[in-house]
């Protein structure tokens, strides 16, 4: 039961965060860099930077797509 509850109250924080960070998309951007900021002063090699879906789709409609002949 305490797991459940720890879970629920975790689950209600993300969302509550969610919530907050689709009111501003400036407030996700500034997410974005405090986590690359965060990930810089590790000693990694790799950094992984996602592409919005979005900006993908723009591409995929475009006339530059790549087309098979």
């Amino acid at each position: 039961i305490i797991t459940s509850e720890g879970e629920f109250k975790a689950s209600r924080a993300l969302k509550e965060a969610a919530d907050t960070l689709a009111q501003s998309p400036y407030a996700l951007q500034l997410r974005y860099l405090q986590t690359l900021s965060g990930i810089a002063t590790e000693q990694n090699s790799t950094i992984v930077f996602p592409v919005p879906i979005d900006i993908l789709s723009l591409f995929q409609n475009s006339e530059l797509a790549f087309k098979p002949s």
